[in-house]
């Protein structure tokens, strides 16, 4: 297993555009920081837009943002909203299935979950989601995104090819996409592949949106980096990885113990599933993959080399536009 084996990333576009005569979709991006929506047509991939994510006011206002997106998305792109055929969602999760319908219950947008400590400006247990969507758009598919980054991974991306495998991001929040024997797994509310709510270390301090304490989400994520040594300085991740590319010996313990905690989690995905590769994107991985990699890979790497030999662990083949390739592969 080697730190960088992974496919070059993509220089050319990997979707050049749906089939003459198709019709338009929208694709939308959930993420416990923004919302991203685009539309996916014989052109290609257009009319980007993106806002910070809705956490404020009734439970239904992160749908009512995203169907205000796809209506700028498509004035952006040149589309009439009518002629949105399809929506594909991938979002962050957990999900909950009410009356048939997926309804968020993530913890990095729903106040009501871990409560007052997180600070989160709303008390939603969860967020509306799927049923707004399909009263305002004829034909919806809502995945977790980690499920989306998998088959966009594995269309377009590092995971071509390969039928034992998990796209992980590494973000604001801890999602996986898991593949085996070539089927994607959902679980029973599609929710599998949430390995961020997973116990890996104790820690009894780090409080997850989930109301859990000491999870991989609350130890390693974006969102807990300010969290737990915003105190020592380090007020978001880019200032922690400055200071340790700096020199700051602190900074670089900091994240030696982030990269142990990140993989052991792998190892427990890679021995659990027998992985053949994994892909990691997410903002905080990418922007520092060439200092977080080796160290990742450092703690899989000679372990029960029965289970972990010859696999993987590569950088997102999609790079940075994995989440936009998501929600396009649960439609194109």
């Amino acid at each position: 297993m080697t730190a960088f084996s992974a496919p070059s990333i993509l220089s050319s576009e990997p979707f050049t555009g749906l089939p003459q005569g198709s019709a338009p979709v929208a694709c939308v991006d959930i993420g416990g920081t923004k919302v991203a929506v685009s539309i996916a047509d014989e052109r290609g991939v257009c009319g980007k837009v993106a806002e910070p994510t809705a956490k404020e006011g009734r439970n239904d206002a992160l749908a009512q943002q995203i169907i205000r997106l796809v209506g700028q998305s498509c004035a952006a792109a040149g589309v009439p909203v009518a002629a949105i055929s399809a929506v594909g969602v991938a979002s962050c999760g957990p999900f909950v299935i009410n009356q048939g319908l997926v309804e968020l219950a993530a913890p990095n947008i729903c106040g009501g979950m871990a409560g007052k400590a997180r600070g989160l400006p709303n008390d939603w247990p969860t967020a509306l989601l799927e049923a707004p969507l399909r009263a305002a758009f004829p034909n919806v598919r809502v995945e977790n995104d980690g499920v989306g980054a998998l088959e966009a991974e594995r269309r377009w991306g590092a995971l071509q090819g390969m039928d034992h495998c998990a796209y992980v991001t590494w973000s604001t929040g801890i999602g996986m996409g898991l593949c085996v024997d070539g089927r994607v797994l959902r679980g029973k509310n599609g929710n599998a592949g949430h390995v961020g709510h997973t116990f890996v270390s104790d820690n009894d301090d780090a409080l997850c949106g989930c109301g859990s304490i000491g999870d991989v989400e609350a130890l390693v994520a974006g969102n807990a980096i300010p969290r737990r040594f915003g105190s020592l300085g380090y007020t978001d991740s880019a200032t922690l990885f400055i200071a340790a590319r700096a020199g700051d010996a602190r900074a670089v313990v900091i994240i030696d113990d982030l990269c142990r905690v990140m993989g052991r989690t792998l190892f427990n995905m890679i021995a659990t599933l027998d992985l053949q590769r994994i892909s990691m994107g997410g903002s905080v991985f990418w922007h520092h993959r060439d200092f977080l990699l080796p160290k990742v890979i450092s703690h899989v790497q000679g372990k029960l080399g029965a289970l972990t030999g010859g696999v993987e662990i590569v950088p997102a083949g999609l790079g940075e536009r994995v989440g936009d390739y998501a929600a396009l592969a649960l439609v194109a």
